[in-house]
């Protein structure tokens, strides 16, 4: 990545400019301080500058790129140019419904005593509500691609005002196959200038060059150490057998206080793992692609407030899932790459929190163990990672 901002400090919120009313809705959810990443990106999105930004899970990468866009909406008049869906003016595109769901609840939560509308749009609800909105029109609308681009076939009418597009996980929508579709929405927004900001927590290299394709002249801002998972968390790795691994996490959870997410590589394998916690008397569910909308927002908010002590979820759960205290992320394989294993991490020790990551490892998957830590130059505790039988 070209040379990037990666000294920043805590600033508090009062030193911004940022309207009365969006500096009440930031108290409201009890932020006093500006993050680095919110500091640092600050001022570059406030100028109207395009940006490519990475920063660690949990370092407050959503309120970096709304509260800049929210405070510059507050200081312009709303357009009215007679167009159904014309007041519009910023678009954020995620690549998961969780994710959508997640910055929609930050936006509302901020927005709270301004005035200004917004709309999430995603698969697995009824299409006819969101294109009634749409149609409506709103201030901002957070949108999957895919989901988006149904609408916008459909016959909603292009973002005529829209000057703000934000790609959030924009590494993911890439590895996900969302960028024909981020590239036919693009192409249906306004030729004249439009700021494009990018962001994640993970930006490897080959996806820089796509990411700088829709944005002009980007400024470059990373904070912390790039692909690196948050200071605060504990990682450790337990050696245990394919064949003994959901009796160990039993025995595990029965003796670990505190809400814990696991992250299990199927969709069925979450189910199963599920399904014998909840038989050995642990309270949990599971979250993946093909429960329905309404059970997957169940199951999060079953567990956001206490109903459920575990979570079991494929990677759905990696992107978006902003929990206050989950104590542990137990991944039930290892993970496939170094990104997924910072992202499910990431789901632990938010804001400056202390979290533990744990990892079980059978036999054969030792030599993924250390491919990851070498990856990653992380300290972790607990089996032996030299030699191939670990």
């Amino acid at each position: 990545m070209p040379a990037a901002v990666v000294e920043a400090e805590s600033i508090p919120f009062d030193q911004l400019d940022l309207d009365p009313q969006l500096a009440l809705g930031v108290r409201d959810r009890g932020f006093t301080d500006a993050t680095p990443i919110q500091a640092a990106v600050y001022p570059i999105v406030s100028a109207g500058r395009d940006l490519i930004a990475s920063a660690e899970t949990g370092s407050g990468k959503t309120g970096a790129f709304l509260l800049p866009v929210l405070n510059r909406l507050l200081k312009e008049p709303s357009p009215d140019n007679g167009t159904p869906g014309g007041r519009t003016r910023v678009l954020v595109l995620g690549p998961t419904r969780e994710l959508v769901v997640q910055i929609e609840d930050d936006l509302q939560g901020f927005v709270y005593h301004t005035g200004l509308t917004s709309a999430p749009v995603f698969g697995g609800t009824p299409i006819g509500s969101q294109a009634q909105a749409l149609r409506a029109g709103v201030d901002i609308v957070v949108a999957t691609p895919g989901r988006l681009l149904d609408h916008l076939r459909g016959g909603i009418p292009a973002f005529a005002s829209v000057h703000t597009l934000i790609l959030d996980e924009a590494d993911r929508m890439l590895d996900m196959g969302f960028w024909p579709d981020v590239r036919r929405i693009v192409a249906s927004l306004p030729d004249r200038a439009r700021q494009t900001l990018l962001f994640s927590a993970t930006i490897p290299d080959f996806v820089l060059n796509p990411l700088k394709e829709l944005a002009n002249d980007p400024a470059y801002v990373q904070i912390g150490r790039r692909g690196a998972p948050a200071d605060g968390i504990s990682h450790a790795v337990e050696q245990v057998p394919t064949a003994r691994k959901t009796t160990w996490l039993t025995s595990f959870l029965m003796k670990t206080p505190g809400s814990v997410l696991v992250f299990v590589n199927t969709k069925r394998g979450t189910e199963r793992l599920a399904r014998a916690l909840s038989s050995a008397g642990i309270k949990a569910t599971s979250l993946h692609a093909d429960r329905s909308q309404s059970l997957r927002l169940a199951a999060i908010g079953g567990f956001r407030s206490g109903r459920y002590r575990v979570l079991v979820a494929t990677d759905v759960a990696a992107r978006g899932l902003d929990i206050d205290d989950i104590k542990c992320v137990v991944n039930f394989e290892v993970p496939p790459n170094r990104d997924t294993y910072i992202h499910r991490v990431g789901r632990t020790a938010r804001l400056d929190a202390k979290g533990a990551a744990l990892t079980l490892a059978a036999p054969d998957e030792l030599p993924a163990v250390r491919a990851l830590k070498a990856s990653i130059d992380l300290d972790i505790r607990g089996v032996s990672l030299r030699g191939q039988a670990g």
